[in-house]
């Protein structure tokens, strides 16, 4: 693979050539990264498996240490591909809170935030 960023990579099985695919992926291909499924109602609902979370969305918890939280997404980083929601924080020694970031794949859009007009629209298209 070579050492810039290429669109026309054909998919590797090596860990380590995914990882640096991630790592150097313009900002408009990591948005794709941070697409996040929807819970079954939504999926009948709005006709379509997966979407990109914004800030605003509720979201729940699938795996990890947190499973089964729900809660607001409060930040997004785009370049690192990681979701901060409310209330999911541990408390450091001196006592302030600390979000923990956490990954796309492990989350589930419960409730979609609907004040943006092309996400609207971008639904209204998929509705069956």
């Amino acid at each position: 693979m070579k050492s810039k960023f290429s669109k026309t990579w054909i998919a590797s099985v090596q860990p380590r050539k995914q990882r640096k695919y991630r790592a150097n992926a313009p900002l408009h291909l990591k948005s794709k990264f941070l697409s996040v499924n929807l819970n079954k109602e939504l999926r009948q609902k709005y006709g379509t498996r997966n979407i990109r979370v914004r800030k605003g969305d509720t979201v729940r918890v699938i795996r990890g240490d947190h499973k089964t939280l729900e809660g607001k997404v409060a930040d997004i980083n785009l370049k690192k591909a990681l979701v901060y929601v409310d209330g999911i924080e541990h408390s450091k020694r001196e006592g302030a809170k600390k979000r923990i970031p956490l990954q796309p794949s492990n989350l589930q859009i419960v409730d979609l935030d609907m004040s943006d007009s092309k996400r609207k629209q971008k639904l209204d298209l998929n509705k069956k």
